[in-house]
């Protein structure tokens, strides 16, 4: 699986670190110290994964992601020392694949690295449209669901509900874009629906439904399904 990295962050040190160990896993990394140079890099190279510091002078991360995602759908990790909820609402409206929050351990990188890029390469070679998310698997040929190998018990309103979110497996997904998927015409009658049937699936997903684990709110944004 290792592929092209494209890690950017202002601090010298984690530069050198952080590069020689995904070197060592085998990933092919290029480095940049500002914005405005991991753009440069980003087109000449196209990396199949970019690690993106927030903070950093002259452009920062928001905008890098922001730009990168006019014209690519590279999965994108953001490094940051910004854990309050706005923020992760922010990247993940920006389109950002993961969050590592500073410090961190190289391994829990490492390990946030190889879930992003299995997730990228399942959307690309998914000519049968399956997508995972831990022990749930979505087969949008068959329309089928199943979980542990089981077959789900899904109406087709759960069936699509769920469908989205496994297309966004570890990603928030706002509240709105449900409804439109799900509804599409039928915005009324949908927002008033959408928590029963997260309710509803929870039942068929979860082993505990009232402390669900699996299909999580963001609250003040929408759901998850934890990938």
């Amino acid at each position: 699986m290792p592929g092209k990295v494209l890690l950017v962050d202002d601090d010298p040190t984690l530069l050198r670190f952080v590069g020689e160990f995904l070197t060592n896993e085998g990933y092919a990394v290029h480095s940049a110290d500002r914005g405005e140079k991991a753009l440069k890099i980003f087109y000449q190279n196209r990396p199949d994964l970019i690690i993106l510091d927030i903070m950093m002078p002259g452009m920062d991360g928001w905008e890098v992601a922001a730009r990168v995602r006019e014209m690519a759908e590279t999965p994108i990790i953001l490094l940051t020392a910004k854990t309050t909820e706005p923020d992760k609402l922010r990247g993940f409206r920006l389109g950002v694949d993961d969050y590592v929050t500073k410090p961190f351990s190289l391994a829990e990188l490492a390990a946030r690295v190889r879930a992003v890029l299995s997730r990228a390469v399942l959307v690309e070679e998914g000519a049968s449209k399956i997508f995972m998310a831990g022990p749930l698997a979505v087969d949008l040929g068959k329309r089928e669901a199943r979980l542990e190998g089981k077959p789900l018990d899904l109406t087709p309103t759960e069936f699509r509900l769920l469908a989205h979110l496994a297309r966004h497996a570890g990603q928030a997904v706002a509240q709105e874009d449900l409804v439109n998927e799900v509804w599409g015409d039928y915005r009324a009658r949908g927002e008033s629906a959408l928590r029963r049937y997260i309710w509803l699936v929870r039942q068929k997903i979860e082993s505990d439904p009232d402390n669900p684990v699996r299909l999580v709110t963001v609250r003040g944004f929408g759901y998850r399904l934890e990938s």
